[in-house]
């Protein structure tokens, strides 16, 4: 589908020079003399390379066609994450680095999104919040302010974050996937 340089958001998919592009960062500029163009910085997802292209606001580029479907997280191996589809039961497995650092959040029988290309499993999107344990945190210190007392903690699935002082050793919580911070106490 082709779509106006105007158009690119973070996180689309772009289909450019024979590759698979994600967008990382997008910034418009109209100067004072010429005309408007897109800076765009992109990631390829088949040789993890990055590049950094203008679009003019006329050009069009060839948004990728990507079909997302839900799974359910069944179990992993050394190499693998291995999911199901739950309206067909059709198993899938998918390499951990497509997955990367999410992965550690991944419990059984988890939802997630799973996107295609071409049916080749491209992505996976966890929900945006997911629930974990503190397996081991430091003791807070007394005196310190409350605006900046964060401090280290290391979930049950080897992760390590930042939580409040108030959260304790075997303590739930709920994290962000996005981008792999504490939200609130359960």
């Amino acid at each position: 589908m082709k779509i106006n340089a105007s158009e690119i958001r973070v996180g689309m998919l772009l289909e450019y020079k024979n590759d698979l592009w994600q967008v990382l960062k997008t910034q418009h500029v109209k100067p004072g003399k010429g005309g408007a163009f897109a800076q765009v910085e992109m990631k390829s997802l088949n040789k993890n390379t990055k590049l950094n292209e203008r679009f003019r606001s006329s050009e069009t580029v060839e948004k990728a066609a990507v079909e997302e479907e839900k799974f359910t997280f069944l179990y992993e191996d050394e190499n693998d994450y291995f999911f199901m589809n739950p309206k067909s039961f059709d198993q899938i497995n998918i390499k951990k680095e497509i997955v990367g650092e999410k992965g550690k959040l991944l419990t059984e029988s988890l939802e997630v999104s799973v996107s295609f290309y071409n049916d080749t499993p491209i992505s996976v999107d966890l929900p945006n919040q997911v629930t974990c344990k503190i397996e081991t945190t430091d003791a807070a210190l007394k005196g310190q302010t409350v605006s900046s007392s964060y401090k280290p903690a290391t979930l049950d699935n080897g992760l390590n974050i930042q939580v409040p002082p108030f959260i304790e050793s075997g303590d739930n919580i709920v994290i962000d996937s996005r981008n792999l911070e504490y939200v609130k106490k359960v």
